[in-house]
């Protein structure tokens, strides 16, 4: 294996810090900047940090076992096979830094990701799939090509990235990486909501979830994770079990890296159709959970409507959504997804879910009436890149129900307890006030707001705001 550029002995002297990698991580984007758009180059920028950091943590521990077995390659070969990950031989990121200048780097860095996914199969099976470093249509010409993607691996080869065990943690990649995803959010304007929660968003939904040691946490469009990992730094304990399924392949392969960068292993992702082909299935019928967290498209449109009568997990018993927009879709989907009598969900909604008529109108005076809605909460305009619409967060909470954990608590079929946070100025920021342990029903009893149910007016609303 090929020595890597500046290559400097791990010592606890040369510690990196978190601003010094997000810094390099982002100017290595200047590459790409101009000529290839932030939708796209973002995935060539991810995937090589993620082949950087398996690169270096394989290179340390390999040089430690050599110390360790000094001279016994039959024991050094076994250990090795134990690594957390395997880089074939020619594979690794200082073999193809070597080679930056080849002709064909773009078709190099292809043979290497795939030799890596084949010898990483039950951890990496499909995720390098959906990208080509010899894309002539994202990454230009031969030559342009050839002179970018040298420049990338030289970005990634300097000392600022030198991501030795030793000099940075597992914390700090992983979070240089949502770092990354967020920078990428904010440059891809309307595009960013197919893949990215915002910060403060994504913690809101995670202490009103309330996840728990030994809790089963599932995402139904997990995106590339960012929701799903900050729900399970809610827990407090390493004792839960991530789960997602995500539509978008590239999205899925970014999910998937970023819960390896965050130590989450045995996570499980599914590239699927949450709404058509949902994967995630026991017997024939939904995988439930304790806790679900979402913050699925807005409105989405074509989103299976046809199919919806024939439904195999009965999802629309309340109602078929409009073709139009698949909110409702979305929110029967997690109502059914958690565990009867005691699962609790958060999930982002765009306002019209509150008052629109028709089909939606019953299918929430079904919810109402059946005591599944513990709170409204709504927010300001512009929390989202993405939009600038106001949206709000209905928190589900299934121990309401009948046969629930607490189905005394309850309230009138014709409203909703709502917090309202859309009277302040517009922001792009939220920092939640509710206390990281209050139950759902507590969150509830301190809101008051009342709004639209198909048999209620306009006029009846109240409004309290926080």
């Amino acid at each position: 294996m090929t020595k890597g550029p500046n290559f400097m002995p791990p010592s606890q002297d040369n510690q990196i810090h978190m601003d010094q990698i997000k810094r390099a991580a982002w100017a290595a984007c200047d590459t790409f900047r101009g000529a290839v758009d932030a939708g796209q180059y973002k995935d060539y920028i991810l995937v090589m940090l993620f082949l950087k950091y398996i690169s270096d943590t394989n290179r340390a521990h390999r040089k430690q076992l050599e110390v360790k077995y000094a001279g016994d390659t039959v024991r050094l070969a076994r250990e090795l096979q134990r690594e957390r990950f395997q880089i074939p031989a020619g594979a690794s990121f200082y073999d193809l830094y070597a080679q930056r200048g080849a002709d064909n780097v773009g078709e190099l860095i292809n043979a290497a990701l795939e030799s890596i996914e084949a010898a990483n199969r039950t951890k990496l099976g499909g995720v390098f799939r959906n990208i080509d470093f010899n894309s002539e249509s994202n990454l230009g010409r031969k030559a342009d090509r050839n002179r970018r993607l040298k420049a990338v691996l030289e970005d990634f080869g300097k000392p600022e990235l030198d991501l030795d065990p030793s000099r940075v943690s597992e914390d700090i990649i992983g979070e240089c990486y949502i770092y990354l995803i967020s920078q990428f959010a904010s440059d891809a304007g309307k595009k960013a909501g197919e893949f990215y929660t915002p910060s403060s968003m994504s913690v809101l939904l995670a202490k009103l979830a309330a996840p728990k040691p030994g809790d089963k946490i599932f995402d139904p469009s997990c995106g590339s994770g960012s929701l799903l990992l900050k729900a399970a730094a809610e827990v407090g304990s390493p004792n839960f079990a991530l789960f997602g399924q995500e539509v978008n392949g590239a999205t899925w392969a970014l999910a998937r890296m970023n819960m390896f960068l965050h130590a989450q292993d045995s996570s499980v992702i599914k590239w699927c159709d949450t709404l058509n082909s949902p994967e995630l299935t026991e017997n024939g019928r939904l995988m439930q959970f304790d806790r679900v967290v979402a913050n699925p498209p807005f409105s989405l449109d074509k989103w299976g409507h046809e199919g919806a009568a024939a439904d195999p997990f009965a999802r629309y018993s309340r109602g078929i959504p409009p073709k139009s927009a698949a909110d409702y879709a979305f929110v029967t989907h997690v109502v059914e997804s958690l565990k009867p009598g005691k699962g609790v969900g958060a999930m982002i909604v765009p306002h019209g879910v509150l008052f629109r008529g028709a089909a939606e109108g019953k299918i929430r005076k079904a919810l109402l009436e059946e005591n599944l809605i513990d709170a409204v909460i709504g927010l300001p305009e512009g929390m989202f890149s993405s939009t600038g619409i106001p949206v709000a967060i209905l928190v589900i909470d299934r121990s309401r129900e009948q046969g629930g954990l607490t189905p005394t608590v309850r309230m009138c079929c014709s409203s909703m307890r709502h917090v309202n946070s859309s009277k302040e100025r517009p922001r792009t920021s939220l920092r939640p006030h509710i206390s990281t342990r209050s139950s759902p029903s507590s969150v509830s009893a301190e809101r008051s707001r009342s709004i639209r149910t198909p048999r209620s007016s306009t006029r009846s609303r109240r409004t309290t705001s926080t």
